[in-house]
């Protein structure tokens, strides 16, 4: 075994929240890791499964409300329509870079290695069966199997 110096080996996302914001943000850190040769796994958990619920993956938002990056009054952001012109606003700015689509960028990052986990106490919680889940989700575990997952040296894990 090679002595440990300090390189990170292994990325563990955790992905809680299913906003366009929080997805991608998890999706970029979680391929480009494969794309430099590191290990990488994303563990969904709570409104996260949406990034992966057949039915959900394709229609989610930006959030408006409670976000200080959107440079709006909460008041504001809570108006009729203003979450679904953001989200269409960050969907045409995402279209001129070229960004994939959810189940486009899911597809990329299994082709690429990365697994993707789904929290069974999460599943479990909103009644969802594994069929109604993108296909290649690697598997539904526990928390603890995801804790595993994550043993050694050079394991970074991320919380979005």
């Amino acid at each position: 075994m090679s002595e440990y110096n300090g390189e990170i080996r292994k990325m563990m996302i955790i992905l809680s929240k299913a906003t366009i914001e929080n997805v991608y943000a998890a999706f970029v850190l979680a391929n480009g890791a494969r794309m430099e040769g590191i290990e990488s796994e994303i563990f969904f958990t709570f409104f996260g499964l949406e990034a992966i619920h057949n039915k959900k993956l394709e229609h989610l938002h930006v959030a408006t409300v409670g976000n200080p990056a959107m440079h709006m009054p909460t008041m504001l952001g809570g108006l009729p329509g203003m979450e679904a012109f953001a989200t269409y606003m960050m969907k045409k700015e995402m279209d001129k870079l070229d960004m994939p689509g959810v189940r486009e960028f899911l597809d990329i990052m299994v082709a690429s290695g990365v697994k993707l986990w789904a929290c069974k106490l999460a599943m479990d919680m909103f009644h969802y069966k594994k069929e109604d889940m993108y296909s290649d989700i690697t598997e539904v575990i526990p928390v603890g199997d995801f804790y595993k997952q994550s043993a050694g040296l050079g394991t970074h894990m991320l919380f979005i």
